[in-house]
């Protein structure tokens, strides 16, 4: 009896540590640190490649203060956290050059990645400044962020757009362009100093999930969803995160009146006390160094007679994991994400295996720009988006989900699955590993007898 108390014991003390240990999240100074260097980084080594690949030998961002091109922000050192006034930025990279000249006309250096390029006493005018500073560059392609494709590439408003056209001269006003592949690609691409931290990320990420889905958090019979989304919330404030989306938590079960299979994702779940033979799923992500997550996970309330997750459950989950070796079995560099879809759904239905496709890209943004691989409402093509190509180095968020029918509970399930992963050009690799057994409530522990 007295070893048993002592095991018991024993497991609730790891289980206080497992819980309330987290990977180690940086103080908000060095966090600045870090993206100051990553920006110099991606300047000095990604910039220069993706102008060579998109033929734009200059760039010219645009935007007033609170009216922020998604792409500026970007740009923007970590102690900024808008434009000042109206902030222009020219990054220009000269024929044979390796390296690209980046400019600010605006009233201050931006960063120091940015320099200073107009002198208010000398020119008054910021935009004849700019012109004039296009014009000695003389550039082949003047690329500004409007685009059809990407609202993250479409930020340069119309007020903008005119008063740069007003103020060119003529003969510069042809060369001027959508820069929306190099948008697209400065905002995808993702360097080894980004990829070495995303893992470091993601676990942090997994970490407040599992201990959100836990009996540290969970009391069947009285904690709802909500409850433990508003959770959530809290523990991601106290870690001094950010989150970029609110998160859900909803229930499957097998009550036969209960149609939640059936709910469209278009409709917010209605909250619901959780109970012991619930079959949870939650969706969440964290902000963390300008880079974000997005993960979906499943859960399970152990019944008072069940020491183990059920057998048919388990089963769900290796259709849920082979839809995504499917899916990722087809990124093959240069591919369009309408292509991944078609050749994915083929080996789909060879399998016959039930479901959707709804993949994104991960990084300066959650929903972020890069080739769309299906959509939750579209399981066809995505004009545009989905006819961008694959390229190496680029992160996604592999989203979807397995409809899989259970007979225990007479009814199909969504095994609805995400994780955050890393295409390095020839294979997909899990920025964390990826959910491949459901998550106890409680966590089993060995059966101490009755």
């Amino acid at each position: 009896m007295k070893k048993c108390f002592l095991l018991f014991g024993a497991f609730l003390l790891l289980s206080q540590l497992v819980f309330a240990q987290h990977p180690h999240i940086l103080s908000e100074r060095a966090r600045a640190n870090v993206i100051d260097q990553w920006l110099e980084e991606r300047i000095q080594t990604v910039l220069p490649e993706i102008m060579d690949r998109t033929g734009i030998d200059m760039w010219v961002i645009i935007s007033r203060e609170y009216n922020e091109d998604p792409v500026i922000k970007t740009f923007l050192p970590a102690t900024w956290h808008a434009a000042r006034r109206r902030t222009m930025l020219v990054m220009f990279k000269p024929e044979g050059s390796r390296e690209v000249e980046s400019l600010a006309v605006a009233r201050y250096a931006v960063g120091k990645s940015f320099q200073k390029a107009w002198d208010p006493d000398t020119e008054p005018d910021q935009w004849k400044a700019l012109a004039q500073l296009i014009s000695d560059r003389n550039p082949k392609k003047i690329g500004i962020n409007m685009a059809k494709d990407y609202g993250h590439a479409d930020g340069l408003n119309v007020t903008e757009y005119n008063s740069l056209i007003e103020n060119l001269p003529e003969e510069l006003k042809s060369r001027v362009t959508s820069a929306q592949d190099l948008a697209v690609g400065w905002l995808e691409t993702r360097t080894a100093s980004e990829m070495a931290t995303y893992k470091h990320l993601q676990t942090i990420a997994n970490t407040i999930i599992a201990e959100g889905l836990s009996e540290a958090v969970i009391t069947p019979g009285v904690t709802t969803t909500e409850d433990v989304v508003w959770w959530y919330r809290e523990r991601i404030l106290e870690l001094k995160l950010d989150t970029w989306f609110h998160p859900t938590v909803d229930i499957q079960r097998a009550d036969p009146s209960s149609q939640e299979h059936l709910r469209s994702f278009a409709v917010k779940p209605e909250s619901a006390v959780i109970m012991p033979g619930d079959l949870l799923h939650i969706d969440f992500g964290i902000t963390y160094l300008r880079l974000n997550t997005d993960t979906q996970q499943l859960a399970y309330v152990l019944k008072p007679d069940e020491k183990q997750i059920p057998q048919y459950l388990k089963d769900a989950l290796m259709v849920g994991n082979r839809l995504q070796d499917i899916l990722t079995s087809q990124f093959v560099a240069g591919r369009s994400g309408n292509a991944i879809l078609r050749e994915t759904r083929k080996i789909m239905e060879k399998e016959g295996i039930k479901g959707s496709i709804y993949s994104h890209p991960l990084g300066f943004y959650g929903h972020a720009s890069g080739p769309t691989i299906g959509m939750w409402d579209n399981q066809g093509d995505t004009p545009g988006a989905g006819d961008y190509p694959l390229f190496p180095n680029t992160a996604y968020a592999i989203e979807l989900n397995a409809v899989v029918f259970v007979k225990e509970w007479n009814k199909d399930i969504r095994v609805m699955l995400e994780e955050g992963a890393f295409f390095d050009g020839e294979k997909v690799t899990y920025f964390d590993g990826r959910q491949r057994e459901i998550l106890a409530i409680p966590r089993i522990r060995p059966y101490l007898g009755n």
